[in-house]
């Protein structure tokens, strides 16, 4: 390697790749299940390559021992994955609120394979899931993506400690926020089931010998699903919004 590079060159683009790939494979849209890892690391190789000019005077000089080498190594790789983390967690808003709207529509014994997950989940949270990641690269939310990697190296530079207790707080927060969205995003659908079932529940106390699972059950679903497509706009919009706020932290 010493006829294309030295060994602090070497060991200053290693850095940026550990933190840059663990980072990739868990940032929504590039980093999901249905793309292959090594399109992922290349991706992340790749921009690792475009990141030395500007970062590589950032690292310093190389550890005299094995043990410290490996350990800022494994401090990359720790603050790429609770970046990555936490991108993740707010996408999980959208698949809350679809498992929330299969249950209330019941809908939910229909199951579909996940491209961003290992397992399969409801039809409708898989929908709305893909829809996130469409939606990411329509409203170019994936260049602030791009943008939070650079400032990460503003706010953790080289060499510094890793502020875990404010990453496990705002993992708390971001996760609280995502449960919290999520049913907020719902909503409209939860309203409506939780009124037709006590309305069908009075006209089956009122009327014994009326089928009323049989009348009540496709209109429930064929009215919750004509909600949830009325209010699909607003709760794109509504997800954007709060995804490009958490994303103004790391800028």
């Amino acid at each position: 390697m010493e006829a294309y590079a030295s060994a602090p060159q070497v060991y200053a683009a290693g850095l940026i790749f550990a933190r840059l790939g663990a980072l990739m494979m868990l940032m929504p849209g590039v980093g999901d299940g249905a793309v292959p890892a090594r399109i992922r690391l290349a991706f992340a190789f790749l921009f690792a390559l475009m990141m030395f000019p500007v970062l590589g005077g950032q690292v310093g000089a190389v550890p005299e021992t094995n043990g410290a080498m490996f350990a800022q190594i494994f401090r990359e790789i720790l603050i790429g994955l609770m970046i990555g983390l936490i991108l993740r967690m707010m996408l999980a808003a959208l698949g809350i609120a679809g498992e929330i709207v299969s249950i209330q529509s019941t809908l939910a014994f229909s199951q579909t394979a996940n491209p961003g997950q290992a397992q399969p989940s409801t039809s409708l949270s898989t929908f709305l899931t893909v829809m996130g990641v469409a939606l990411i690269m329509v409203t170019d939310l994936h260049h602030m993506f791009l943008a939070a990697i650079v400032s990460s190296y503003r706010l953790f530079p080289f060499g510094g400690d890793v502020p875990v207790g404010d990453a496990a707080q705002l993992a708390v927060q971001t996760t609280a926020e995502a449960f919290a969205l999520g049913l907020q995003l719902s909503a409209p659908v939860v309203v409506f089931s939780l009124i037709f079932n006590i309305a069908a529940g009075l006209v089956g106390r009122v009327m014994p010998a009326f089928q009323i699972f049989f009348v009540a059950t496709p209109l429930l679903v064929l009215s919750s699903l004509s909600i949830f497509a009325l209010s699909l706009g607003v709760l794109g919009m509504v997800w954007v919004d709060r995804y490009r706020a958490l994303l103004a932290n790391f800028l």
